[in-house]
């Protein structure tokens, strides 16, 4: 079972990126997934969460507005669309599956982990 995110890189205040999580091994078709965050010498934080259908999601307030997460059941994969970034955006972002129905915002409610991807903003 694996979750592979790509996508990060090296952008400027104000751009764009989106990141991707394709998963194999499994169907992931049912999970909640959502993607996570963590900067140098913080503690990993939440970022976004999408139901298993697409139909709802959440965001953590830093991000709402700018930032959109969308998934693609017939694909295995989750992508999280960053627009407007801003240089407190800069962390590796790793994505995640939840078993459980139900939308949590918090990293020990997840099952599955990718390995990351790094952001970096610069101003």
């Amino acid at each position: 079972v694996q979750l592979q995110a790509s996508g990060g890189g090296l952008v400027q205040a104000g751009d764009s990126l989106r990141l991707s999580c394709a998963a194999s091994g499994r169907s992931f078709s049912g999970d909640v997934m959502g993607w996570f965050r963590q900067a140098p010498e913080k503690e990993r934080e939440f970022v976004a969460a999408i139901s298993w259908s697409g139909g709802t999601t959440h965001y953590a307030d830093s991000v709402k507005g700018r930032f959109t997460i969308s998934r693609d059941n017939a694909k295995n994969t989750v992508y999280l669309q960053m627009n407007s970034l801003k240089p407190e955006d800069t962390a590796v972002y790793y994505c995640a599956a939840d078993t459980s129905p139900r939308i949590r915002a918090y990293d020990s409610a997840y099952d599955y982990w990718g390995q990351g991807t790094q952001v970096t903003v610069s101003s």
